[in-house]
């Protein structure tokens, strides 16, 4: 265990870089959430290609997907501990490192196995490293500047999403789908020699890791993990399995989420001989803000990923548009996004988060529920107002949702704040997908139709305009817990304790 006084402490790096060092420290934790967010999007533009190389049913090549979902949602859940263990050094560098070696595997296999267990090993990097920005940015930034600090990170992260599937057809085109995973490894690198110079050793609040404390909570972890593989594939049984199959998995996920809560509250109120600490600590709840920012932050994830799978499959299988007809709709939205969060970050220095956050979903319902309108005669310049109406929406949630959800906690529960709020988000996404795709082919037989018939119809739009106003309600609902969001005193900030 490394004193705080070494050069590579917090208190050593801000004395040698100066005022500028929490933007150093800002920039090099970017590079490498970058990263982790391209690994997590940029491989279904390879999905085709490999499922032909090496001869894949689409129930195992789903698994490239779901296997990687699954590992970073669930470890998340373990951020807290590892910063306090290792420090932030050493966690983030071992992630990069593991993501790195996901890529290179990935790339170099010939065995469909070692593939999956590229993508579950990217997983695990993926989501130990997306909650470390959010507990830098509440502790190292001072509460004036937390927003910009959030709009900043948030536009660079958002490119990667918004760019990466472009390169990434490119790639396969010219190199084949090797080349996919091959692409973080260059990322993987900067990150690492960034965080030599500028991510202390220290963990959170500028204390030494302490490799001697508590054990990981893994009943809390196992629990966590069965649980969330059982919802998901569920939900993905409810789709093309049979009812007995997903009645007894969905059961399973609940049993898992009741032995969970209840393991957590027992770590609570009376620790382990050996002072093990609860995963996911429920007094976080207790905070009115915290309690409905995960609200808001699990129906955004639901909104979010279920459109980013809705969107596509609608302007292609209902108005039979070409793959890059909806890349080229599409790209105008994102990077608009990254604009819009690049301001929306400066406002939540001044205006109300809860305001701010309020207003995107209010976009974000409307960008549904407007998609109505769009039948198979309506111009392309409806289609592309509507999807940039809808990432205006998400641009004014990124940045404010974190900050108004945990700028009221506990200096102490921050770090876990940031990974409880990351993995309901998480969560909410890999259950909008399957959900939209139930809703779809619900809706789709109660008008006569399937996905597999070429040609389009007005029932077919009928059926995508029914899931389009559902997706509008959920976003209309959390309008509700997103005004809870007010904060009716001053909040406690805590700042410059990284």
């Amino acid at each position: 265990m490394q004193p705080p006084d070494t050069p590579a402490s917090l208190t050593a790096l801000r004395e040698r870089y100066g005022a500028r060092y929490r933007w150093l420290l800002l920039l090099a934790v970017m590079v490498g959430t970058m990263a982790s967010i391209m690994s997590s999007t940029i491989v279904n533009v390879a999905i085709p290609d490999m499922s032909q190389h090496f001869a894949l049913g689409q129930a195992r090549a789903q698994w490239v997907t779901s296997g990687f979902m699954v590992a970073m949602t669930v470890s998340m859940l373990t951020t807290p501990w590892l910063l306090a263990r290792y420090g932030y050094r050493r966690t983030y560098a071992a992630c990069m490192g593991l993501l790195m070696a996901g890529g290179l595997l990935g790339g170099f296999a010939n065995d469909f196995g070692l593939v999956l267990a590229a993508r579950v090993a990217e997983g695990l990097a993926a989501g130990v490293v997306q909650p470390i920005p959010a507990i830098i940015i509440l502790r190292a930034f001072e509460p004036n500047e937390q927003g910009r600090a959030s709009g900043i990170f948030g536009m660079g992260v958002v490119l990667a999403p918004a760019i990466g599937p472009s390169i990434g057809g490119v790639l396969v085109d010219w190199f084949g789908w090797r080349s996919i995973f091959f692409m973080v490894v260059p990322f993987c690198l900067a990150s690492l020699w960034l965080a030599r110079k500028f991510v202390p050793v220290t963990a959170p609040g500028g204390v030494a890791a302490n490799r001697a404390s508590a054990g990981l909570d893994w009943r809390g972890l196992l629990l966590a993990s069965v649980g969330t593989l059982c919802l998901l594939n569920g939900l993905v049984a409810l789709r093309g399995g049979t009812p007995w199959v997903a009645a007894a998995l969905l059961a399973g996920a609940l049993l898992a989420l009741a032995a969970f809560i209840a393991l957590q509250r027992h770590l609570l109120h009376r620790p382990s001989k050996n002072g093990r600490e609860p995963l996911m600590n429920l007094r976080l709840f207790a905070h009115r803000q915290f309690a409905m920012g995960s609200i808001v932050a699990f129906i955004y994830g639901t909104a979010l990923f279920g459109s980013t799978y809705l969107l596509p499959v609608f302007m292609q299988v209902g108005l039979k548009l070409s793959p890059s007809y909806v890349g080229t709709i599409l790209l105008p939205a994102g990077l608009i996004l990254a604009v819009t969060i690049a301001v929306v970050g400066r406002l939540a220095d001044k205006q109300p988060t809860y305001l701010l956050v309020s207003i995107g979903l209010a976009l974000l319902s409307a960008s549904f529920g407007l998609m109505v309108t769009v039948g198979l005669g309506s111009g392309i310049g409806l289609l592309v107002a509507l999807a940039i109406l809808g990432r205006i929406g998400l641009g004014f949630i990124l940045p404010s949702l974190n900050l108004g959800s945990m700028r009221g906690l506990d200096h102490a529960l921050i770090p876990q704040g940031s990974s409880v709020i990351n993995f309901v988000r998480m969560l909410g996404g890999a259950v909008g997908v399957s959900l939209c795709g139930i809703l779809l082919e619900w809706r789709l037989a109660a008008h006569g139709d399937v996905l597999t018939n070429p040609d389009t119809s007005a029932a077919r739009l009928a059926a995508f305009d029914e899931v389009f106003l559902g997706l509008a309600a959920l976003c209309a609902l959390a309008l509700v817990a997103a005004w809870q969001l007010r904060v009716h005193h001053s909040p406690q900030h805590h700042s410059k304790d990284t």
